[in-house]
């Protein structure tokens, strides 16, 4: 993996995990709120002509705004490797190559915050940071569609915003590049000064050097070595940033982890004091990074986009702590996950998860988890040690957009058994009624997927290819046939059949998941899974391990029981003052009369959380479940539980 595209991906990071792209099989096409699809944006978008007009473009820039052209070409170099991006939304909520941020109330509610149904958005994209390109439209005189899908206007409007920044620090604008530093790190957009000087200081390391690379659409860019540039750091005392840039945090590792700190972007998340504020922190979100380790680590210094608590590094399993556990981070998707979670991200692709996650990946993640699930209390189960691929979708519309990593390659089996906390054990079928365990193995559990290029970032599947490879899922069927269709989530295929893809969540359970048996024929065996009964090979319960010590909730009363994705109070209950969130059930789902779904844990209290530190709890209590391959929340009034 070369160095000059780690950088590139560090603001660009997994676009297509933010959505379900192009289950071509099912005819179906989903996207999020973050991002166009790549062909309308094409069509929205005019490359430069010539391979040297983005050079040009730099060079124009640089001289109307009086900014030197290694700063200007340095500075886009580390937020988007001078890729243009066909006008598409970064993960970062960022544009073009200056990457000038845009992040709306609605593009929050839908990206990682997961924040949809808050009444406090309007006040979490305050942050000066999170709109650069209306103040870039303000400075040039240009469009905010300009600026967004011409790569030249948003060169020159991020040109624009240096200069300013340049002008707030130093009255002049020189042509020494050292004497830029104070206004390259303000542009990095954080508020803390070791992320700023971090950004900074990457930038000053590419002018020194140089570099150069020839880009998605075909542009040559160069920005030619400076080694005698002198950065005026001392620039960084006229920022009103927060933090030592010298000192190093303490980490929150157990001591046989290799564990540093470098702090994310203070827009990624929020500032809290979990649990002593009463918020509590039950669950931990594994994910992988799409990306290398630094590219990831970048990505989250960078304002406007997401923040894991940790990154894990594939090599030797080393740790970088981003956020404080104390604090919310945006990593999840889902703001109630996210207040109640820890995230870590694991350096790998979730297509091509055998060979990226390493045993020293596995065994430094198993030390952290049982280190934070000691200290917080945190279940060692797969209702709270869950993928992204298993957080549920906090409404109607984001459910199919949702997440899939860290994918099929995952050997949950594996990892959880490195917890202490195994879930297989003698393999069989539980009786019609009760709960069983998915154990299909992992090396043995060789299935067969269809990759495609939108799931795999890597360039490495350049057309749709079929493969077989070690998972940690079973396929789930309409009926107990091989030959009958997948089973197609409700979200994502409307009444149609799953597919094989490799991102297609919905037509799989996955190891350590729990369900209830719903039906047996010969070597297969139903469950209740998405409010159907869904169908698996089960030789002899070779693929299942009969459950124990759980809670089955089945409705209460005669109708079906609504299913939800967050769990925020009652408008009433907010105090005067206080914007409440608000919830719907999710349309696509429900739990019907006469089936039955596994909870790992008593039910809780709906609560909220706001930047101010108030918390809010509700008096009335919901149920984490195993709904589907994700977990789902339901309301305790509305079940009845039995202990099994």
């Amino acid at each position: 993996m070369k160095t000059n595209k780690a950088t590139n991906k560090a603001s660009w990071k997994s676009l297509s995990r933010y959505r379900l792209i192009g289950l071509a099989t099912a005819g179906v096409l989903t996207t999020s709120a973050l991002a166009l699809t790549p062909a309308t944006a094409q069509a929205r978008t005019a490359a430069p002509a010539g391979p040297g007009a983005l050079q040009h473009a730099f060079a124009a820039a640089a001289a109307k705004y009086h900014v030197p052209a290694e700063v200007l070409l340095a500075v886009a170099y580390q937020e988007s490797g001078w890729d243009a991006h066909s006008g598409e939304m970064s993960t970062s909520g960022g544009y073009g190559p200056m990457h000038l941020t845009d992040v709306t109330p609605a593009v929050l509610a839908s990206g990682p915050a997961g924040a949809a149904g808050r009444g406090d958005l309007a006040t979490l994209t305050k942050d000066p940071a999170l709109h650069t390109l209306r103040a870039a439209a303000k400075l040039t005189g240009l469009s905010p569609a300009q600026l967004r899908r011409d790569p030249a206007a948003n060169i020159a409007g991020g040109a624009a915003v240096l200069a300013s920044y340049q002008r707030a620090i130093h009255a002049a604008r020189p042509s020494d590049a050292g004497q830029w530093y104070g206004a390259v790190a303000r542009y990095s957009g954080s508020s803390q000064k070791r992320s700023a000087t971090a950004f900074a200081d990457r930038v000053y390391s590419v002018i020194r050097t140089g570099t150069a690379r020839t880009t998605q659409d075909g542009q040559r860019v160069s920005v030619n070595a400076d080694r005698g540039v002198r950065p005026a750091t001392t620039q960084l005392s006229r920022l009103s940033l927060t933090g030592a840039a010298a000192a190093t945090p303490s980490t929150e590792c157990p001591a046989e982890v290799a564990c540093t700190f470098v702090a994310a972007a203070s827009s990624n998340g929020q500032v809290s004091n979990r649990p002593a504020n009463g918020i509590r922190i039950d669950t931990i979100v594994i994910h992988d990074t799409e990306s290398s380790y630094q590219s990831a680590i970048s990505s989250f210094q960078t304002a406007g986009g997401s923040a894991a608590h940790y990154v894990m590094r594939a090599s030797d399993g080393a740790v970088t702590q981003m956020v404080p556990t104390k604090d919310v981070a945006y990593h999840a998707g889902n703001y109630s996950t996210n207040l109640h979670s820890i995230g870590i991200e694991h350096e790998g692709y979730a297509a091509h998860g055998g060979t990226w996650y390493t045993e020293a990946q596995y065994e430094a993640t198993a030390s952290l988890v049982r280190y934070l699930s000691d200290r917080f209390g945190i279940p060692l189960d797969r209702e709270h040690i869950i993928g992204h691929d298993n957080v549920a979708g906090p409404n109607s519309s984001l459910v199919a957009g949702m997440h899939w990593d860290p994918g099929t390659s995952w050997d949950w089996e594996h990892f959880m058994s490195l917890l202490d906390a195994p879930v297989t054990g003698e393999h069989g079928v539980a009786p019609i009624g009760s709960a069983v365990t998915i154990t299909p193995g992992f090396a043995e559990n060789q299935q067969t997927v269809q990759i495609c290029p939108s799931d795999d970032p890597t360039g490495a599947t350049p057309a749709c290819t079929r493969v077989q490879q070690a998972s940690d899922f079973v396929f789930l069927r309409t009926a107990p046939s091989d030959t009958a269709p997948l089973f197609g989530d409700q979200s994502i295929h409307q009444g149609g059949s799953g597919t094989d893809r490799i991102s297609d969540w919905g037509s799989t359970a996955q190891a350590g998941q729990q369900f209830v048996v719903a039906d047996t024929d010969g070597d297969w065996t139903a469950i209740w899974y998405s409010g159907a009964k869904v169908w698996f090979y089960n030789p002899g319960g070779a693929n299942t391990t009969p459950a124990h010590d759980v809670t089955l909730v089945s409705p209460a009363g005669t109708s079906p029981v609504a299913v939800y994705g967050s769990s925020y109070p009652d408008r009433s209950e907010y105090p005067t003052g206080l914007s409440p969130s608000t919830q719907a059930p999710i349309s696509w789902y429900t739990v019907p009369t006469g089936q039955a779904y596994v909870a790992t844990r008593p039910p809780f209290h709906t609560d909220d959380y706001f930047t101010s530190g108030a918390v809010v709890t509700g008096a009335r209590q919901m149920y984490t479940i195993q709904y589907n391959h994700r977990v789902a929340l339901v309301y305790s009034a509305d079940v009845t539980a039995s202990a099994e």
